[in-house]
């Protein structure tokens, strides 16, 4: 796995400071986002042991510094499903990524 490029660490630093207020990383979340190893199971149970959101948002981000950039899309993938109006913060790649989540989002979506 290749490791994050400088412009997608980058995107993280600028952002940083919205993502640490705005991410739900909730159980639930965190627990996909090991479903998916996006995360290792480790860094899941260390997440799950942090009641404050914003601390266990900082680690969260910590570890994807850290992670591949497959993992960051699957980061992104999850992120999508609750949160989709956060990803525009992690896009980086030309708009790929936004064409995906934009479907991803539009197979959701229920029309009355």
């Amino acid at each position: 796995m290749r490791p994050l490029d400088k412009a997608r660490r980058r995107t993280l630093n600028v952002n940083r400071a919205q993502l640490l207020d705005r991410i739900e990383s909730d159980i639930v979340f965190i627990t996909e986002l090991a479903r998916l190893k996006c995360i290792t199971e480790p860094q899941r149970e260390h997440l799950k042991h942090i009641s404050q959101p914003r601390e266990r948002n900082q680690k969260l981000l910590e570890f994807m510094t850290r992670r591949s950039a497959a993992d960051l899309k699957n980061f992104t993938k999850v992120l999508a499903k609750e949160q989709a109006f956060l990803v525009p913060l992690l896009i980086t790649d030309g708009g790929e990524m936004f064409c995906l989540i934009l479907a991803v989002h539009l197979c959701h979506v229920e029309y009355v």
